[in-house]
């Protein structure tokens, strides 16, 4: 055996076997899942919710994350802490989303632009 780690077939990728192999049919199922709630995020943007346009729309991506990451990125397999771990950013995410779309509320008049204003322009020579 080498210093290296390299097996003897030569692949030196000892430690590296993949544990949970998923089937193609579970991997199509949530690929087409995805699509189909991609379609109906489309779908939706043609309705008018109100001030519920935003909740409908940040429930599906929600939802689109959460089967991301639990079947392409293998976190339904993972050990418990670094699910806890990666939930826990996705916590800390929406907090800071939540936080900035409540306060842009409050200051959304002073970023819509006054057409009639003249902006002086400065020339410097």
């Amino acid at each position: 055996m080498s210093a290296h780690g390299h097996t003897e077939d030569g692949h030196g990728r000892e430690g590296y076997d993949f544990a949970h192999p998923m089937p193609v049919s579970m991997l199509l199922a949530v690929f087409g899942a995805l699509v189909v709630l991609t379609i109906v995020t489309v779908a939706q943007a043609s309705f008018d919710f109100g001030s519920y346009d935003i909740l409908i729309v940040m429930g599906i991506a929600t939802i689109k994350a959460t089967l991301v990451m639990l079947f392409f990125m293998h976190m339904a397999w993972e050990k418990p802490f670094n699910t806890i771990v990666f939930v826990g950013s996705f916590v800390f995410v929406g907090l800071f989303v939540i936080f900035t779309l409540s306060d842009s509320s409050l200051t959304s008049d002073s970023f819509e632009p006054k057409i009639d204003e003249v902006v002086p322009m400065v020339v410097e020579g």
